[in-house]
């Protein structure tokens, strides 16, 4: 969640940062409207406290004790309704800050879309074929190992099976993720696929994307769309010691999205699905260490993908591309050659103190005084769409498909 205090006391500022993320200018009026209202509901407040304070300490000495008894005794009642309708405003404001995105920071650059996102780097050259690369579930259908048709037999559209060598180099995918992420310092934990709506709320999916989510009916349990989500709210509620800083984490879980507004698109094959799996990377940070940490992310993902022989660039995102909680993201995409171009594999993001403070997540710094932790979180990798790029980049014209060497223990 916002800072507050930052907003109101650097509104402008704070505000047009936020118009370049594609906040609704009405939201951000209201804001501005209720924080003036509040200030001065405040102030009313403090001066029916100050009157209480001053004339309780004069009652014992009061030439007319009853008269003031009864002023006091009045300006109690207005102080219990003046203090409610403080209560009122704050909670009004801060229902309304919930649904406002992160800051963005200000190397990000200003940008409508992801067309505007920059390049920063390509590593790794695509593969050249000397025949016409056959898409990913052309292959995988040939080979049995993506069975389409009973997936959506027994679980509807965007769910495929997989099968035979599919369904192994799937787990080994899997296990060389997790195995590569904590030779860079990452320790493996285990986590449920559901969480609370307390959880949801503190990495930021809830309230604003309830519609893309899968809750349990009659219960207050919410299928994960990313390990992120309870990895990073098992230390809510928290104050950790500055000497355990950072903790770095790997996950690998089952996601669930319902693809709410994705209708479509990538509607052949497993880039896009109702069910995927992901190994993820989550850090918990003091705020001087989270760019340093950050970029360690980036390149524990980025050097996966070389060690696998996949060509892919880092893209920065820019404003109008940036997640909700995000105040940086840097996207890896992978070369896909039956699209002949790039898709996104992994996204590594910086959250500053924004689920923090969500999620209620300090530490004890230096001076002995609590402050919020940074948050961080990125794809290593997106298991499926490492499947479908390790399929179309190995492939040879009849249609077989070779494992990568880092791979063959694995099998």
């Amino acid at each position: 969640m916002l800072d507050l205090k930052k907003l109101q006391n650097q509104f402008d500022e704070v505000s047009q940062k936020l118009k370049n993320k594609k906040v609704d200018e009405e939201a951000l009026k209201k804001l501005a409207d209720l924080f003036a209202l509040l200030k001065k509901e405040r102030t009313i407040l403090e001066e029916l406290q100050a009157f209480q304070n001053k004339f309780s300490k004069e009652l014992a000495s009061a030439q007319d004790k009853e008269e003031l008894k009864t002023k006091l005794s009045e300006n109690k009642i207005k102080i219990n309704e003046q203090s409610q309708k403080v209560g009122a405003l704050e909670d009004e404001l801060e229902n309304i800050a919930h649904a406002i995105p992160n800051i963005p920071d200000d190397i990000v650059p200003v940008g409508e879309d992801e067309d505007e996102n920059v390049e920063i780097k390509k590593v790794l050259t695509p593969p050249s074929f000397d025949f016409e690369p056959k898409e990913h579930h052309d292959l995988g259908e040939s080979l049995d190992w993506l069975d389409f048709v009973r997936g959506v037999k027994i679980s509807g559209s965007r769910f495929c099976v997989l099968k035979n060598e599919g369904a192994l180099l799937s787990r080994a995918l899997v296990n060389y993720m997790i195995d590569f992420n904590r030779s860079r310092g990452f320790n493996f934990v285990n986590v449920p696929y559901l969480v609370n709506g307390a959880t949801m709320f503190g990495t930021g999916q809830l309230p604003k994307f309830k519609d893309d989510m899968y809750k349990v009916d009659d219960e207050d349990l919410y299928l994960i769309s990313t390990s992120e989500i309870p990895v990073t709210n098992l230390y809510s509620g928290e104050i950790l010691t500055s000497e355990n800083l950072p903790i770095k984490m790997t996950c690998y879980s089952a996601c669930f999205r319902k693809e709410a507004g994705s209708a479509g698109r990538d509607t052949r094959g497993i880039i896009r699905q109702h069910q995927f799996e992901k190994v993820e990377l989550v850090s918990i940070t003091k705020p001087e260490q989270s760019d340093s940490v950050f970029n360690e992310m980036v390149e524990c993902a980025s050097d996966l993908l070389s060690s696998l022989g996949l060509a892919h660039r880092h893209l920065m995102l820019c404003t109008g591309d940036l997640g909700f909680s995000a105040a940086k993201t840097i996207d890896l995409e992978v070369w896909i050659p039956s699209q002949n171009k790039y898709r996104e594999i992994s996204s590594v993001s910086n959250c500053r103190d924004f689920q923090a403070r969500r999620a209620k997540i300090r530490y004890k710094n230096e001076q002995g005084k609590n402050e919020l932790v940074h948050t961080l979180n990125g794809s290593s990798l997106a298991v499926g769409r490492t499947l479908v790029a390790i399929m179309e980049n190995y492939q040879d014209k009849e249609g077989k498909i070779a494992i990568p060497d880092v791979l063959r223990k694995y099998f």
